[in-house]
């Protein structure tokens, strides 16, 4: 019950009516009663009316405001922070209802809160998005109660606020700190030895005093008559693109996010790591055409470039058509490049169908294929079985973890990188293929 916007009674003034009220009742049995009832009735509303003038005392009691961040980092926890200052000269609770986007789909936030008299005080909240996009904050509610506790004031503040949800540029530090330190093993980031030199074949020259013997090039030698050396110059960038696949077969979710948003967060850190390694990065992504096309650059925008692009990928989860891809890379990357394409398999017949535009991109390119284990399997898998149907589920289940693993065989048939991964680990298995071609020289 409210008898104003602002003006709430509690439930314990009900409770205290209620017994009053069979106070009443039995003194009718107990006529003894009546005195008591009546003093009962006194009472309460005397509390009832001194709480009143307490929280009403003051039109400015208290003061709150919410600290949002300039954007959420999507699958990650966002810190969202409020102060609310208790102008009151005494303590007061307050109940903090604050109306979070719709997308959280949370009904029951209520955070209670003692406020000391004449303070600030600040607390935090998290929460995970698992969608980009615009998300929209309400009121910011603060129910405040004295002690007495039989009425509420509310008050009302910061109304209505947006704020966007990025792919998560949170991890981009995370993962950028591992892949430049020395301390990785800890993260799952493998430190890789680098396999020969870190400089690109120039041209055979005569060997001068001070050349260093290691690049003799002994067959130019034996033409030639003469000591001949092999000179190198400064290894020049590599163009790495991130190529996404938004078709249906990326729809399915795990953990909350869609195999679609753990590929663009992917994007997001590897593009990170692949500008502070000096190469290259670009980005596209494909479904029944190539859209979000950015070119692989080292500039200093490019990451915000990649960073806006990856927000606004939208999809309908349509059938993919690889032939518009290879169409695409052939017609549009020149050069030859690192194509990291995140997609995902099922079944080996699947792969088979695309097998042949795969062959084609992998002829002037080094690709790498990255798709997902079905995780929701493993429980299935390890689980005892126990009845026929239980036995028959296993069957299957193990039948397509294994048909992953042939995946992995076929594409090296041809020469084509992989990565079979989880989603979880998608980022980290997605560095550590990079560092490892990149120090084996295979680009």
């Amino acid at each position: 019950m409210k008898f104003s916007r602002s003006f709430y009674i509690q439930n314990r003034f009900y409770y205290f009516c209620l017994s009053v009220v069979i106070l009443f009742v039995l003194s009718f049995i107990f006529p003894n009663l009546l005195f008591i009832a009546k003093l009962a009735f006194i009472i309460v509303l005397t509390f009832f009316v001194l709480d009143v003038v307490i929280i009403f005392s003051s039109g400015r009691g208290i003061g709150a405001i919410r600290q949002l961040p300039e954007k959420l980092s999507n699958g990650d926890e966002n810190p969202i922070l409020i102060d609310i200052e208790n102008r009151y000269s005494f303590p007061v609770f307050a109940n903090i209802i604050d109306e979070i986007p719709e997308q959280f789909q949370v009904r029951d936030f209520n955070i209670p809160k003692k406020l000391e008299p004449l303070k600030v005080s600040s607390f935090k909240y998290h929460l995970r998005p698992t969608e980009r996009g615009a998300y929209h904050f309400g009121k910011l509610n603060v129910y405040v109660t004295s002690y007495i506790g039989l009425v509420s004031k509310r008050y009302i503040f910061s109304d209505n606020e947006m704020i966007p949800t990025y792919p998560a540029f949170l991890q981009l530090k995370k993962y950028e700190l591992m892949a430049f330190t020395n301390n990785l093993h800890q993260y799952g980031i493998k430190k890789i030895r680098r396999i020969g030199h870190t400089m690109e074949f120039e041209q055979i020259k005569e060997y001068v005093q001070g050349d260093d013997i290691r690049t003799i090039n002994w067959k130019a030698t034996a033409k030639k008559n003469q000591l001949m050396v092999n000179q190198f110059q400064d290894e020049k960038s590599q163009p790495v693109y991130s190529v996404i696949d938004k078709g249906r077969v990326m729809k399915m979710p795990f953990n909350e996010l869609s195999l679609l948003d753990y590929a663009i967060n992917a994007t997001l850190v590897i593009s990170n790591v692949i500008l502070k390694k000096q190469d290259k990065a670009g980005m596209f992504t494909f479904s029944k055409k190539v859209e979000n096309i950015v070119v692989a650059e080292r500039r200093n925008s490019q990451m915000n470039l990649i960073l806006e692009t990856l927000y606004n990928v939208n999809t309908n989860f349509f059938e993919s058509d690889y032939s518009k891809l290879y169409a695409s890379i052939k017609r549009n990357i020149t050069h030859r490049s690192l194509i990291l394409l995140y997609t995902n398999f099922e079944t080996l017949d699947g792969l088979h169908r695309q097998l042949p535009y795969l062959k084609g991109i992998a002829k002037n390119h080094l690709l790498v294929v990255i798709f997902f284990k079905n995780t929701e399997l493993n429980q299935l898998i390890s689980n005892k079985a126990e009845t026929v149907r239980q036995v028959y589920d296993k069957v299957i289940a193990e039948k397509f973890a294994f048909e992953k693993k042939l995946i992995v065989n076929e594409l090296k048939k041809y020469g084509i990188h992989s990565i079979l991964t989880s989603p979880e680990n998608l980022t980290i298995d997605t560095i550590n293929k990079y560092l490892e071609i990149k120090a084996r020289g295979l680009l």
